[in-house]
């Protein structure tokens, strides 16, 4: 698990992890970032808690750096079972969520296992993105956001992996700040192992509590997207050259409408029309005050993602080029 910055869901997410439905031995490794609230001193605490079970303890191990890539490989070097499960600071897992992975390793004989990243909010504006990151106008036909059938996959989220294929490439790229588990899933089934999505595996996940917290992360996504799909040729589809579109259009039908003619506007009002329609069905059964912030989160996501794609510099994409790893095949 690593986190930074996570004293507000930290003691639920491992609490979901010990309460665990699984027969097997457990143990719960932290990797702390340089965090500036209370997450290293509830890490602590969980520690001592647990320091006398048998069955599940907790420990620790520093990430000086902050990065999620590093802190997967120190808490992987750190843990010790054939099984490693990734969890993240404000994810809750599922009551049968290792039971299930693990038989699901044995039947498909995949080297990873994933499945649904389930977005819940705890207020209005948390709803709202939740509802928006569960819908298709939000995040197109994505499996592990929208639900899907069984099968092989790309890459799924967070995931369950067979220790041996971890060590097997290496562990995560520590380049890829984000799509890390993209470029270990892709060296995973180029060296010829299976990565395996299903719909049984469900992990509740706590949205972004502002507009701005929502934007940097869904920048850093489309910023990142682009490094993969110059990483490997052919990655890229139309889902993910939605975004970057919409914002060329909305940003040249401003700059046409303002500058030329008022009917360029018609390309922004009728992207604005667009999502206040598509939350109408993603807001059913929420607070008023919810259903109607539903559009903020969905231009948020979209033009941030848009941004970040059409922003993300070459330099970046050629240094992590530079860092590629070879598959290994066993």
């Amino acid at each position: 698990m690593p986190v930074l910055n996570e004293e507000r869901h930290l003691r639920t997410a491992v609490r979901h992890i010990l309460e665990q439905d699984y027969a097997g031995e457990l143990e719960v490794v932290i990797a702390l970032g340089p965090s500036k609230d209370r997450t290293d001193e509830i890490a602590a605490e969980l520690v001592r808690e647990t320091a006398s079970s048998n069955r599940a303890r907790v420990h620790t191990v520093p990430n000086p750096t902050g990065r999620t890539p590093a802190a997967l490989n120190a808490a992987i070097k750190a843990s010790r079972h054939p099984v490693v499960v990734r969890v993240d600071g404000h994810g809750m897992l599922s009551p049968d969520y290792i039971q299930t992975a693990v038989r699901l390793l044995d039947e498909t004989g995949a080297q990873n296992v994933g499945g649904i990243m389930h977005a819940e909010g705890e207020n209005d504006w948390e709803h709202a993105v939740a509802a928006a990151m569960t819908s298709k106008i939000g995040v197109g036909n994505a499996a592990f956001h929208t639900g899907g059938a069984a099968g092989p996959a790309e890459t799924v989220y967070l995931g369950v992996f067979r220790r041996q294929a971890l060590e097997q490439q290496g562990g995560y790229n520590e380049e890829f700040i984000r799509a890390q588990d993209w470029e270990l899933n892709f060296r995973i089934r180029e060296a010829g192992g299976l990565i395996w999505f299903s719909p049984e595996l469900k992990v509740s996940y706590r949205p972004r509590p502002s507009v701005r917290a929502l934007a940097k992360q869904y920048k850093d996504y489309g910023r990142w997207r682009h490094v993969v799909a110059r990483f490997h040729k052919g990655s890229i589809n139309l889902r993910y050259l939605a975004p970057p579109t919409a914002v060329a259009a909305v940003a040249a039908g401003l700059v046409v409408g303002a500058a030329v003619t008022p009917w360029a506007l018609v390309v922004p009002g009728g992207y604005l029309a667009a999502i206040v329609a598509g939350s109408v069905p993603a807001g059913r059964g929420l607070p008023l005050k919810a259903r109607a912030q539903i559009p903020v989160a969905l231009a948020t996501m979209h033009m941030s993602w848009g941004f970040g794609f059409l922003t993300s510099p070459r330099s970046l994409a050629k240094r992590v080029i530079a860092s590629r790893r070879p598959a290994v095949k066993a």
